[in-house]
């Protein structure tokens, strides 16, 4: 039984951050290790609430309550088995989800809410280490082929779950490591790319195949896929651009023009195509969210002079406001770690123009104060001003998948917000092709990847067997939990 006092007992504790001028010389994560009597101590913060609400806040339907439990008693064995039952990859999430759980969490309410996303991490990282996490291997094989196009977390979770129900399953990625944007677009510093590979390991013990290298639709095209079901896990990975004047100056760049590159040299190779390093230079970085602190940490570790980093909201608040009520997930000024390392952020800004030097590379941005009428940014006049920028990161997000030869010729649709279009089963436009992830839902969170890379796997088994034992979390049109 849950301890009935325990969120009276302690308040909420995190693991400390290694110290600033430390961890900017490496590319190793920023957290110290968290012992385990601290973690049990936070798990029995948990009140297993009549109505759990973190359930509603996550998508996957995590057991939050059951695995808190678990982990405050130190049954490890039975905690991982649960937060299994509802999460292929708690590592991913527990690494770089937002944790939309905490904020529903009850405990929130009056105080500050339990660690959900930290006693996840360290109950997938102890069962790593203590053999817990082996292969699943189906009961029997179907005889169907599935490709999953695309390797972030919707295609492995789709993967994964197609595997286990039995169906021979071959995951394509036209870069060089499976993984997508977790293996190149997320630094080293917020998840070691060991736990990728471990995680292949099991998925590769199952009997799922990985190809790399391969674009679909160009360097193999879709009609000689060996497949029964195609299921498109593509990302939304066109970037906002910002067609402001002075654009065509170099030296301006999408976020993940630069932090690919960087991801790929911090990793150890050499002579990396495209690598940008901002050492000694004045960076400016234009969106204020998790892949603009990406840029700014990755700035600060390759030496730069100095990082500034714009958003055109105005600065949030500390805590909950009243258009933000509990359970939905407030927008909140948050000190990341990235952050915490230096660069100043400038808020209620907007980028009126890039100036060049007399070579054609960018020297300076001009940017101007805004505030809100009528659901519009209005210029503050008279608030003009230049500041020096010698590399300039867009970090807008992102607005739908890459078209080209591979949705030209599955003949897909494709709406107007780059979406790649699915009806109520996952199916696309196309016969025998689904969607799932950011390619239908467009960019969202890491978390509501895997629950739809879940989901859309229990359709596709449906589809080839005529019924389907696969959970599936949500439906394509599922939203998160919003004060509207």
């Amino acid at each position: 039984m849950v301890d009935p006092s325990g969120f009276l007992k302690s308040g909420r504790e995190l693991p400390a951050r290694r110290p600033v001028d430390v961890r900017i010389m490496d590319w190793r994560e920023v957290y110290e290790e968290f012992p385990e009597k601290n973690l049990r101590t936070q798990a029995s913060r948990c009140m297993d609430c009549g109505i759990p609400f973190c359930h509603n806040g996550c998508p996957l339907g995590n057991l939050i309550p059951e695995w808190n439990d678990l982990a405050r008693t130190g049954q490890w064995s039975l905690a991982i088995d649960r937060l299994h039952a509802t999460n292929n990859f708690p590592e991913f999430t527990g690494k770089l989800c937002p944790a939309p759980c905490e904020a529903a969490c009850v405990l929130g309410i009056a105080d500050d809410p339990v660690t959900i996303k930290q006693i996840e991490v360290e109950t997938i990282l102890r069962a790593f280490d203590d053999g817990l996490v082996v292969p699943q291997l189906p009961e029997k094989l179907s005889g169907k082929k599935v490709a999953v196009i695309g390797s972030g977390p919707a295609g492995l979770a789709a993967a994964q779950q197609l595997t286990r129900a039995g169906h021979e399953v071959t995951v394509y990625e036209r870069a060089d490591k499976i993984g997508g944007l977790l293996r190149y677009g997320i630094p080293e510093f917020k998840m070691e790319k060991s736990n990728i590979d471990r995680r292949l390991d099991q998925m590769a013990a199952e009997g799922t195949r990985f190809v790399t290298g391969v674009s679909v639709g160009t360097d193999l095209p879709v009609s000689e896929l060996d497949a029964d079901a195609i299921v498109l896990a593509t990302g939304s990975t066109v970037p906002r651009n910002l067609p402001a004047p002075g654009r065509e100056l170099a030296g301006i760049y999408a976020a993940m023009e630069y932090l690919v590159p960087a991801n790929k040299a911090a990793l150890g190779a050499t002579d990396v195509e495209g690598h940008i390093d901002v050492r000694g230079k004045h960076v400016v970085i234009i969106g204020g969210g998790d892949t603009g602190a990406d840029c700014l940490g990755t700035a600060h570790r390759q030496g730069a002079k100095s990082v500034t980093q714009l958003e055109i909201m105005p600065q949030p608040p500390e805590a909950r406001a009243a258009h933000m009520p509990w359970p939905t997930y407030p927008m909140l000024y948050r000190v990341t770690s990235a952050h915490e390392e230096g660069g100043d952020r400038v808020y209620a800004v907007n980028t009126e123009k890039f100036v060049g030097d007399a070579h054609g590379n960018v020297r300076a941005l001009v940017l101007h104060e805004v505030v809100s009428e009528g659901g519009r940014f209005v210029p503050v006049e008279g608030s003009s001003r230049e500041i020096p920028a010698e590399a300039i990161f867009l970090a807008m997000g992102f607005v739908g998948v890459e078209k080209g030869p591979l949705y030209d010729e599955l003949g897909v649709e494709i709406d107007d917000r780059g979406r790649v279009v699915r009806d109520a089963n996952w199916k696309t436009t196309a016969d025998n092709v689904f969607v799932t992830g950011d390619a239908g839902r467009g960019q969202s969170l890491i978390v509501w990847a895997i629950a739809e890379g879940r989901a859309a796997a229990a359709a596709v088994d449906k589809h080839l067997a005529g019924s389907t034992f696969l959970p599936a979390p949500i439906a394509p049109t599922t939203m998160a939990l919003s004060p509207r």
